[in-house]
């Protein structure tokens, strides 16, 4: 039987959890400042006049205001010369203000009226007219529905809307020390969940069964909501990266594959362990190890300057000395090897072939070059790294082996 896996009930386990989230503090209100200036300073070097942060991430990022997207029109502008005003609906002034971290003026608009010409109207309030006789350059939030965009470019048809998504990556794109804090943190508390939930597996047991129990084992490290997400494979269903729409019962031999995370203070974790229940095969040690030589040549790869889809590059060459792929071929590695993690699971840049972003001290990246074998299983090992000025640096240790998944 493999190491940890197995052999205790999900009461037993989770009472040996508990609250991991003391001593890292949510970002305060200076850093949400140096933030803002941040992006000024490139917004005038980049001659944008004004940036729109819609409802999500990015305004959270920026001003520490969490609100979640959806048909209604909630975000800020910010101007390069500093001012900051939000756009919410009337009825959400009361609970927008008690959500602000930095404040700022709030324009207002009815369920009747448009808010697009609202926010034209408030950049001209902001000194953003025509009479100094140059076209607006706006920049606007890349996660903002096409309707929102469409409808700002109909009530401004003076202003050119340009992208944000280069503006605001240049921000995110490196994490300060407390954002890898929290994202250390966050991981920790994944990892926790990982083994105590490798710990109650039996035969019979239900890939549902074990999701229930990640949510109460994050509930009980002290994330409030739970899995941030969840994805529970036993046996054949390991083979599809994510998931498929019909739960499994686990078996003696079967590979399992469980890939979670949780949100701390708005950060992400976001972790993949596989192993076997009972004996592994040789087929499943041949496998199993050519992921781990994969995922351990793309951390090696991570070098400051090097260009993120050389990282993809690294493990896919070593997948392909195994005798997988090429390139995208089943069996072998389907997707990218790893995405930037922050506030969203999934962010910029990316480590693959195409994004040549330069790496930086300060980026974040999942590193996970599964190998899918249709028919049979697959192996995901996911774990994350961040960028140092000598190198790439992990969050959490990668397995030691497919009979000892947990040790580093």
């Amino acid at each position: 039987m493999t190491k940890g896996i197995g052999g205790s009930t999900p009461q037993e386990q989770l009472a040996l959890l508990g609250d991991r989230t003391g001593g890292v503090a949510p970002i305060g209100a200076e850093e949400h400042q140096a933030r803002i200036a941040a992006v000024q300073a490139q917004m005038r070097a980049d001659k944008i006049d004004a940036l729109y942060l819609h409802a999500g991430s990015n305004l959270l990022y920026f001003t520490g205001t969490s609100w979640y997207p959806s048909e209604r029109l909630v975000g800020a502008l910010l101007t390069a010369d500093g001012k900051l005003h939000y756009l919410a609906p009337h009825f959400e002034l009361g609970t927008l203000e008690q959500r602000m971290v930095i404040g700022g003026p709030v324009a207002l608009w009815h369920e009747h009226e448009s808010p697009y010409t609202l926010l034209r109207q408030t950049l001209s309030a902001l000194g953003l007219g025509k009479s100094d006789g140059k076209t607006l350059r706006i920049a606007i939030d890349s996660s903002a529905p096409f309707f929102i965009t469409e409808g700002i470019r109909a009530a401004a048809p003076d202003c050119e809307l340009i992208d944000a998504g280069p503006l605001v990556q240049t921000c995110r794109g490196c994490k300060s020390a407390a954002e890898l804090a929290l994202l250390q943190r966050a991981k920790d508390m994944t990892l926790e969940a990982h083994e105590a939930a490798a710990a109650i597996l039996r035969p019979g047991i239900v890939t549902t069964e074990v999701e229930a129990f990640l949510n109460q084992a994050h509930q009980a490290l002290g994330a409030p909501g739970g899995n941030s997400f969840v994805i529970v494979l036993f046996g054949e269903a390991t083979a599809y990266p994510h998931g498929v729409p019909h739960p499994q019962t686990l078996q003696d031999g079967d590979m399992v594959l469980i890939d979670t995370g949780c949100t701390l203070h708005g950060y992400q974790s976001d972790i993949t362990r596989s192993y076997v229940f009972g004996e592994p095969t040789e087929r499943h040690r041949q496998i199993w190890n050519a992921e781990k030589e994969a995922q351990a040549a793309a951390f090696d790869a991570a070098q400051i300057g090097v260009p993120c889809g050389e990282v993809d590059a690294a493990a896919r060459r070593c997948i392909e000395s195994h005798g997988f792929g090429p390139h995208y071929s089943l069996p072998g590695l389907p997707h990218r090897t790893g995405h930037g993690i922050g506030l969203d699971i999934h962010e910029g840049p990316y480590l693959v072939a195409s994004d040549r972003t330069p790496l930086a001290p300060g980026m974040c990246f999942s590193n996970e070059p599964m190998i899918c074998a249709p028919g049979e299983f697959g192996v995901r090992l996911e774990d994350h790294f961040y960028m140092t000025e000598t190198g790439p640096r992990w969050f959490t240790q990668p397995s030691r082996s497919i009979d000892e998944p947990f040790l580093a």
